[in-house]
């Protein structure tokens, strides 16, 4: 029967009540089961743990953790879902399987002015009632002072006050530069990624000391703001590869930014790399398909994110965790870095 706003009333949440009727119990009984306490029958139990498959019975999150003070969830919390923290879930995901946790993925969604801050104004929403724990990527501050455990990957401000995974950031950087050094490149500009990062700043340590330790002197010029984002990567290489002296390799502080060099490289009409040499830093799937496949930094994101559960789980039991796990990074090179060209007219 229709309501008087001419909508269909949705199927009604399945209560204990219902469990309780259709398995011929008392709700004491089925509440016993649920929750996995003593006194129960096991032809009883077994009897209320078909009735709650079939109907479909799921407890309330936020009653489970009343009573018990746990909901067996633990949350991962991301900025927003682009291909990093994509890639991070999938490790994330499958070193949670056979735990016996639940997963909850959450979005601060922030932006501009919203950004700072935007992790402790989630954990604040979620943690007591909803999740146990939490892994966090790329918080922007230091979460020492939350009420429950957490695991912070590659955080803006690099290890300090908490539990922090993350990848050797400045070496990659340096195997990246050394590696467009072998090819015969000398003028390699650098696309860096946003100054508030300590990722950021750790890599381009590495292009700087990299090519000081080749006996080149850094050119200033070469040093462009991508912000880690496609776009601002594009017009910035626009930029750089319009110059009279222009530089005949790019190392890209992330993959997003080496995708806008090499945007910007196609809509000047140059090769890749048979004009210029290309390299970015992730991995992200993406990084294989795009024309030509991109030379990148490799970091292990979905290590980072399984070592990240190891180290919750072991806070969850209340045993001493690591304080700082570091990856090492490996160079995939693929088809968009190759010899210096002999001219950059």
């Amino acid at each position: 029967m229709d309501t008087a706003l001419g909508v269909r009333p949705g199927p009604s949440r399945v209560t204990i009540g219902d469990v309780a009727r259709a398995a011929g119990v008392s709700i004491p009984t089925v509440s016993k089961v649920i929750n996995q306490r003593d006194g129960v029958a096991p032809a009883t139990m077994l009897r209320v743990q078909q009735v709650v498959e079939e109907l479909g019975y799921e407890t309330s999150l936020v009653a489970r953790s009343l009573r018990s003070s746990r909901t067996g969830v633990v949350g991962i919390l991301v900025p927003e879902f682009e291909p990093f923290s994509t890639e991070l879930l999938r490790g994330i995901s499958s070193a949670t399987t056979g735990t016996g946790y639940e997963l909850l993925a959450y979005a601060g969604l922030m932006t501009g002015a919203d950004r700072p801050g935007w992790e402790r104004r989630s954990l604040s929403r979620l943690s007591g009632t909803l999740i146990d724990g939490a892994i966090v990527v790329t918080p922007t501050t230091a979460l020492s002072s939350s009420s429950i455990p957490v695991v912070a990957i590659d955080p803006h401000t690099g290890p300090e006050g908490h539990a922090t995974v993350d990848a050797d950031n400045e070496g990659g950087a340096v195997d990246a530069v050394e590696h467009l050094l072998a090819l015969g490149h000398t003028r390699i500009a650098h696309v860096h990624g946003r100054a508030d990062l300590a990722s950021a700043q750790l890599r381009e340590a590495g292009y700087r000391r990299a090519l000081v330790a080749a006996g080149i002197t850094v050119d200033e010029r070469l040093v462009r703001d991508g912000g880690y984002q496609e776009d601002q990567s594009a017009a910035v290489a626009h930029e750089l590869l319009t110059m009279a002296d222009r530089p005949t390799a790019v190392f890209a502080a992330n993959d997003s930014s080496a995708f806008g060099v090499l945007r910007a490289a196609a809509a000047l009409g140059l090769r890749v790399p048979d004009d210029l040499s290309v390299i970015g830093f992730d991995d992200v799937p993406q990084a294989s398909t795009t024309t030509p496949p991109l030379t990148t930094v490799v970091q292990p994101l979905a290590e980072l994110g399984s070592r990240a559960v190891e180290m919750l789980l072991t806070m969850l039991r209340g045993e001493p965790a690591s304080a700082h796990v570091r990856l090492p990074t490996t160079l995939r090179v693929r088809q968009s870095t190759g010899p210096a060209p002999t001219t950059t007219a």
